[in-house]
């Protein structure tokens, strides 16, 4: 039996669990865990600006991967830095295992320096929260990674007690226990559902994030084809259904929502598949019609206003292939009015500007950007064009956070997309008020020489907050970014920066961007006029 130190036995156990990198700031405390990492081959420590943007990196390389995404973070600052990817992970439904420093059992719940307790502060924002004991590393990581994953995937905290991780163990490197699969729904209840549906004219498909967590888009598409009905789509399911599908319908909560509202308000019945309200209650759209709902957990709905409400409990897989193989009948739809309602939006969402605007930008970037490329988009108005204009190749293809919706996801996001996906194309699409809050992390991206575009949306303007403040008949007030001008300078952190004001000279920047074997960024100086009249609608009257 081999002897390791429980810094190397922890090291190795994120390896052999698929890990290939570690976010964090370190401490004195995790010298030896970055010595482990540093001659550990196939698994490296990325050193970030912030811990909230190893935070956000270890997330989103957890939603692509589907392995764990791991941060670190040190004592009390560390922690609660660390804490806003965590609280992500949490919300937006990805396995995460977040690492921290932890006083030692003598000075655990004494008055020292920058501690906290951080098993209580994780606990209301993770999935479970632990700490390593040396005889045990690799069994509490694999419960750590397996509770991580299952079910709604979330983060799981893990406290490193400080001294421990030069004490030498045992290491076998026994096999992890994989993760229970998820079971099946009865077959009696899958059969109610497939009635259900089967007896309603004017069924709905709603799909959410965790269709796209059980990889359903084949299994959608081909419902979508069976029932000829309409399918609409939360923010982060986007790339579930491709947007000129006859039965596309359109984005929940985003740009232009009261015209999705007008097909959905229509139906008899509404069919979730693995809705998750995180990004959108059911209340705030759904007609006051019966629900059948597929998910790993039971419709969080409110029964009083909604009391026929069927759950397929269950993996969500089996369920869908049970409703391919009934007969779901014949439906009403007329499909010819949704494609009018889908050009109507199309139409919208196409103004013809002198100013270039948003619209403009996000359009020359979707015809720049290759089919197989990741667009990462941070939170502000902007969110609300891309969730109902851009075209999504593929599920993931554009990533949100819509569950968490911190401000400043994108740049870090981008960084991990590309780390995670290092084979495609990578940009990221930024307000000005949003790239303020992590741009330190360029300096992540010039360090690992991270080739990606970042397009930062000049307006001088938080505009979804401004535009709240309009429609309640207040005066603007604490939402101008500032007086006027840009982001400034040639470059940032390295990153050259290039300032454009036309479409024409966008694309050109755009062009040479992709090309660029490094970070670029391109500033669009836009207005945000045309945010007041496409987004904030009514998904319902």
């Amino acid at each position: 039996m081999t002897k390791r130190t429980v810094a190397f036995e922890v090291v190795e156990t994120l390896k052999d669990m698929g890990v290939k990198h570690v976010f964090g700031v370190p401490s004195g405390g995790w010298v030896d865990y970055m010595e482990a990492l540093r001659v550990t081959d196939g698994i490296e420590f990325i050193l970030t600006t912030h811990e909230g943007g190893a935070g956000i990196m270890a997330e989103v390389v957890g939603r692509i991967t589907g392995v764990p995404g791991v941060c670190f973070g040190t004592f009390g600052p560390g922690a609660t830095n660390l804490a806003t990817g965590v609280g992500e992970a949490l919300l937006d439904r990805s396995p995460m295992i977040a690492l921290t420093d932890e006083m030692g059992e003598a000075l655990r719940g004494r008055t020292v320096q920058m501690a906290i307790d951080h098993q209580a502060f994780f606990a209301p924002i993770t999935k479970a929260t632990t700490r390593l004991h040396a005889e045990a590393v690799r069994e509490i990581l694999a419960e750590a990674r397996n509770l991580a994953v299952s079910g709604r995937p979330g983060p799981v905290h893990v406290g490193l007690p400080v001294g421990m991780s030069a004490v030498t163990v045992d290491g076998d490197r026994a096999a992890l226990p994989a993760p229970a699969p998820l079971a099946p729904p009865p077959e009696a209840v899958m059969a109610e559902a497939a009635a259900r549906i089967a007896e309603s004219r004017r069924p709905v498909v709603a799909v959410g994030l965790g269709a796209v967590e059980a990889g359903l888009a084949k299994g959608i598409l081909a419902l979508a084809d069976k029932l000829h009905s309409p399918v609409v789509l939360t923010p982060m399911a986007k790339g579930m259904l491709a947007e000129d599908h006859p039965c596309y319908a359109g984005v929940l909560f985003h740009a232009l929502s009261d015209i999705v509202g007008e097909t959905h308000k229509h139906a008899d019945l509404v069919l979730a598949i693995g809705y998750d309200p995180v990004e959108f209650n059911y209340e705030s759209w759904m007609a006051p019609v019966p629900l059948v709902s597929l998910d790993v957990e039971p419709a969080d709905i409110n029964k009083e206003a909604y009391p026929d409400v069927f759950d397929v409990v269950g993996a969500i897989a089996p369920a869908l292939d049970h409703l391919l193989a009934a007969n779901l009948g014949s439906k009403d739809w007329d499909l010819s009015e949704l494609a009018a309602r889908k050009d109507d939006m199309t139409r919208l969402m196409n103004p013809e500007n002198a100013q270039l605007g948003p619209t403009k930008v996000l359009s020359i970037l979707r015809e720049l950007l290759p089919q197989e490329g990741i667009m990462v988009c941070d939170v502000g108005a902007h969110t609300h064009l891309i969730g109902q204009c851009w075209q999504t190749p593929y599920p993931r293809a554009q990533l949100m956070t819509n569950g968490w919706s911190t401000m400043g996801f994108a740049l870090p996001a981008a960084i991990a997309a590309k780390l995670a996906r290092p084979e495609v194309p990578v940009c990221a699409v930024v307000g000005d008020g949003g790239f303020l809050m992590t741009v330190g992390e360029l300096a992540t991206a010039v360090r690992y020489n991270v080739p990606m575009v970042v397009v930062v949306l000049t307006d001088n303007d938080l505009a979804l907050i401004r535009i709240k403040q309009q429609k309640k008949g207040n005066p603007i007030y604490g939402t101008p970014v500032r007086e006027t001008g840009s982001i400034g300078g040639p470059d940032l952190f390295g990153v050259p920066v290039h300032t454009v004001h036309n479409a024409e000279d966008l694309r050109k920047q755009l062009e040479a961007a992709f090309k660029a074997d490094g970070p670029v960024i391109v500033e669009a100086i836009v207005s945000s006029a045309e945010y007041d009249s496409l987004v904030l609608k009514k998904d319902k009257a």
